[in-house]
C-alpha cells in the first residue's frame, strides 16, 4: 500500500484529496492546523501549522522511519484583489511566508521520507504563470504562487540528478475558500482528476507545472 502526506487535508482541495487517494487504496497521512473534517475519514491524522518551523521539525520526528511515496503540500491563503502597492505591508508578509516560505520549508524538512520512486507535489495555480496573467488581479496572490514556483525551480536544479518526480499542479478554478463560490467546478469534480495527473506522473521523474489535466502550464 503505497502512503501519501498531504500537508493542509482539512477542507478544500486538500480535504478532497484525502478522500480520493484512501478511496483509491493509499494510505493517507493528512495534516489539519485544528480538529476539521479530516477526522471523519479513515486516515491518519497529524496537527500541523505549516508556518511553524518548530511544528514541522515535530513532524518529521514523529514520522521517522515512515515512506512518503506522495508529498503533496496544499497550504495557501488568499490575498486582497488589490494592487501590490496598496497592501499592507503584514498582509503581504502573511502570504508569502504561508504560500512561498512554509512550503519550500515543508518540502525541505520532509523530503527525505520520500524514495527515489516517490513524487513530491506542490499545489499551484495557473495565477502564478507570467505568460498566462492577461487580466491582472489578485496580485499577492499571483505573486506569491509565481515565487512559489521559481522555489521549486531551484530546489529541482539544485537536485538535478534526483530521480523523483517533482510537480507543481494547476488545479483549476475550484469552489473552494480560494476560488469562491462562482469557480466553474467542486472540489468533487476537481480533485479526481488532480490525482490521475500524480498517479500518471508518479515514477517518470523529472519536474513538471502540469494541470489537472496533466498538460504543462507556460511559466
Amino acid at each position: 500500500m503505497k502512503t501519501a502526506l498531504i500537508l493542509g487535508a482539512s477542507r478544500g482541495l486538500g480535504l478532497g484529496m484525502a478522500k480520493e487517494f484512501q478511496a483509491r487504496g493509499w494510505q493517507v497521512i493528512g495534516t489539519e492546523r485544528s480538529p476539521s473534517d479530516l477526522r471523519t475519514l479513515d486516515v491518519t491524522v497529524e496537527t500541523l501549522d505549516i508556518t511553524s518551523q518548530e511544528q514541522l521539525a515535530a513532524l518529521r520526528k514523529r514520522l521517522d522511519g515512515q515512506t512518503i511515496d506522495l508529498l503533496f503540500v496544499n497550504a495557501a491563503v488568499a490575498s486582497a484583489d488589490a494592487p501590490a502597492a496598496s497592501v499592507e505591508t503584514q498582509d503581504f508578509v502573511d502570504v508569502m511566508v504561508t504560500n512561498v516560505l512554509s512550503p519550500m520549508r515543508a518540502v525541505e524538512t520532509l523530503d527525505d521520507l520520500v524514495p527515489p520512486t516517490g513524487t513530491i507535489a506542490v499545489m499551484s495555480s495557473r495565477q502564478g504563470s507570467i505568460a498566462m496573467n492577461t487580466n491582472a488581479g489578485y496580485e499577492v496572490y499571483r505573486a506569491s504562487k509565481s515565487a512559489l514556483n521559481q522555489l521549486m525551480r531551484c530546489y529541482a536544479v539544485r537536485r538535478e540528478n534526483d530521480p523523483r518526480t517533482l510537480l507543481l499542479v494547476n488545479p483549476g478554478h475550484v469552489q473552494t475558500e480560494l476560488g469562491g463560490p462562482g469557480a466553474v467546478r467542486t472540489v468533487e469534480e476537481a480533485v479526481p482528476p488532480v490525482v490521475d495527473t500524480v498517479e500518471k506522473r508518479a515514477g517518470q521523474g523529472g519536474f513538471f507545472f502540469v494541470d489537472y489535466n496533466d498538460q504543462v502550464v507556460p511559466w
